[in-house]
């Protein structure tokens, strides 16, 4: 044990990254979510951070606005989402490795929805918040740490 070398450990942020590769496209959300939906929606956002990760994505998050000094900007969160104080904003988003793996993550979400909600006439009317007011966008991660 005496010439065993000694290795200095690896930082929390070094250790995630030897586990996954860096994400390279990033799809984007900002909702509005009504206050008494919040509990549905985390547990639909939990259903889909199951099934974005079981397929592939590198991260899946769910974030609430917890502060948006308007004071600070002319421009927030909630004057952008136009949300009412019974509202909540959220930012989501999901990691990939490229837009390639996007699609292809995606693909395999959309075919196991479809077959989940096959027999849902209208499984979009019960959704926790209002589709019409989600921004939605993929971006191409130009820097990262």
């Amino acid at each position: 044990m005496a010439n065993a070398k000694k290795t200095k450990p690896l930082s929390p942020r070094s250790a995630a990254s030897k586990k996954a590769p860096a994400a390279k496209y990033v799809d984007g959300f900002v909702l509005v979510i009504p206050k008494t939906k919040v509990a549905a929606y985390k547990k639909m956002a939990k259903e889909g951070a199951k099934m974005w990760m079981g397929h592939g994505a590198l991260g899946y998050r769910e974030c609430i606005l917890e502060h948006a000094n308007p004071e600070q900007v002319t421009f927030t969160f909630p004057i952008m989402a136009k949300a009412k104080p019974d509202e909540t904003v959220w930012f989501s988003y999901i990691e990939f490795k490229s837009k390639k793996h996007r699609d292809q993550v995606n693909a395999k979400v959309m075919k196991e929805m479809e077959k989940k909600y096959k027999d849902s006439k209208d499984a979009m009317k019960d959704m926790p918040f209002d589709m019409k007011r989600m921004a939605y966008g993929g971006f191409k991660v130009e820097v990262s740490s």
